[in-house]
């Protein structure tokens, strides 16, 4: 996956973000998908903060429209490429960190970070359910500055088949780095 975008900061600490993504999906799981295969996603996303005693509360709402490459039975039981299927998805993501070697969440802190991300398709071709997944995490991270962090943790991925019939739960060990270029003034 690469995820690239741009954050604009409003005067009330709202973060406003346009960007582009490209993701290759793989078959995985209890029902896998029949063939990997490529997508290019456009999204923008708003986000607040909000502190209350040791918890930080982070709530992100992303909108995204994803073009998958779409495959149809070729020659010798393989695929071909048949262009693109469009698709919307809205996410919205509660993240609560709380710190565990200092009072507040500053640089070189340990923290708990838990998290519940609930992805909703809208629009044509979404099928006969709009709930396409839920994740739910629980890791622990190390803040190394404002703009540095690593994260590890366990991810529990539902995920529902278009068919709105089929579901599956994942199990993932989940290990991130996110590293923030920021060009402001502060």
């Amino acid at each position: 996956m690469l995820r690239l975008g741009v954050d604009y900061y409003t005067k009330n600490s709202l973060q406003i973000s346009a960007g582009y993504g490209w993701i290759v999906s793989y078959p995985y799981g209890a029902q896998p998908i029949a063939y990997t295969f490529p997508e290019h996603r456009i999204w923008q996303q708003l986000i607040t903060n909000q502190t209350f005693g040791k918890l930080y509360f982070n709530h992100r709402y992303r909108l995204e429209q994803r073009w998958m490459r779409k495959k149809v039975p070729g020659q010798d039981d393989g695929y071909e490429n048949a262009g693109f299927n469009f698709r919307n998805r809205a996410r919205y993501r509660l993240l609560v960190s709380v710190p565990l070697t200092n009072k507040e969440l500053t640089d070189n802190t340990l923290f708990l970070a838990l998290y519940d991300e609930v992805f909703l398709g809208f629009g044509k071709g979404i099928g006969k359910n709009i709930l396409d997944q839920n994740r739910l995490y629980a890791g622990l991270g190390w803040r190394f500055d404002k703009n540095f962090n690593v994260q590890t943790g366990y991810l529990n991925h539902f995920a529902i088949k278009p068919d709105g019939e089929r579901m599956e739960r994942n199990h993932t060990f989940q290990l991130g780095l996110t590293y923030n270029l920021d060009f402001r003034d502060n």
